[in-house]
């Protein structure tokens, strides 16, 4: 469910490439360099909202992202290649040779350009946790074609675990490139991260209903359709009716609670973090304006937030930021 699109380049895929070779002191800075740079480059390609967004951040904090983003868009491109959708067996395989060599990045044995990346990251940022790059795998596995994977979901609560493992997962990985305000800890700032992902996944599936439902995939927890009166073949097929139209706004509600639970842990960030961060709620969240402006059709119109709207967007985002303490008094 997260956004699907090919790589770079073939050679960002796992086992594709030669090992690294450990640079000579002189061109160490100028290889790493090179390695931020290059991730900086698949970003600004294929995250163009999200590349906006560290754009607000200080020069070691935005290059820290684009090496978090790279990884994770490298795990998603495991599900979502051909070779994945022509052989699951083959896929699942790619998925534990990646978990294997993202500990081979944690131990200090980087295979590539990109891999150094995180490596650099990992170094500048010691309490960089390797738990939510697990969970991501997992999540990805959730989300494969065929015997693998899932493509219904029961409860909230099976939907619930799969936001987390694809969404949840992000902030949790550059909760420590934030940073935190005088007063809070990480800890403290985890769960509005968290909320955070799940606001910015539903987003995610109720802009894409139509699209998943050609693919074959319905994401809308069947307990909650079967509280509207929304029927799978309905959903198959693009029927709007009042019916769909209340279950889609009990939906939007919900992301709505969570994107308000995210926006409690704002003060929690470090005051130079915390306009990326809200910035990243807020225009996310005008996805969801878009939606009801469309009256609720997510299967023949598109939710969508134009380059234009989200730079009038961060004025405000810019005030609420400075209105904020600067940390928590003791």
């Amino acid at each position: 469910m997260v956004s699907r699109t090919a790589t770079l380049s073939g050679n960002t895929q796992t086992g594709m490439e030669k090992p690294v070779v450990a640079a000579e002191p002189a061109r160490e800075a100028s290889v790493m360099e090179a390695a931020y740079a290059q991730c900086e480059a698949i970003t600004k390609i294929f995250a163009k909202t999200f590349y906006l967004g560290t754009r607000l951040m200080s020069e070691k904090q935005k290059k820290a992202v684009w090496a978090i983003y790279v990884w994770c868009r490298r795990t998603d491109d495991l599900v979502d290649g051909p070779r994945a959708m022509m052989n699951t067996q083959a896929m699942k395989a790619d998925l534990v040779a990646w978990e294997s060599r993202l500990y081979d990045v944690w131990e200090g044995r980087p295979q590539d350009s990109l891999d150094l990346a995180l490596l650099d990251t990992k170094r500048l940022y010691p309490t960089l946790d390797i738990e939510p790059f697990l969970d991501m795998i997992k999540g990805m596995e959730m989300d494969t074609p065929g015997e693998f994977g899932k493509n219904r979901y029961a409860t909230w609560d099976e939907l619930y675990v799969y936001c987390y493992r694809v969404a949840s997962t992000v902030g949790l990985m550059t909760l420590p490139v934030m940073g935190t305000a005088e007063g809070y800890t990480e800890e403290e700032a985890k769960a509005p991260a968290i909320a955070l992902g799940i606001g910015l996944q539903i987003t995610n599936i109720l802009r894409d209903v139509g699209e998943d439902a050609v693919r074959g995939r319905i994401y809308l927890p069947q307990e909650d359709m079967d509280k509207f009166g929304v029927t799978e073949q309905q959903i198959l097929n693009g029927k709007m009716d009042e019916n769909y139209k209340n279950l889609i706004k009990h939906l939007i509600a919900r992301a709505r609670d969570y994107y308000r639970q995210a926006d409690e842990g704002i003060p929690m960030l470090h005051p130079d973090s915390r306009m990326a961060v809200q910035a990243a709620g807020d225009i996310y969240g005008m996805i969801l304006e878009k939606l009801e402006a469309n009256d609720y059709d997510n299967f023949r119109k598109r939710a969508y937030v134009s380059k234009a709207e989200k730079f009038l967007a961060l004025p405000k985002v810019w005030a609420k930021t400075q209105a904020m303490p600067q940390g928590r008094s003791a």
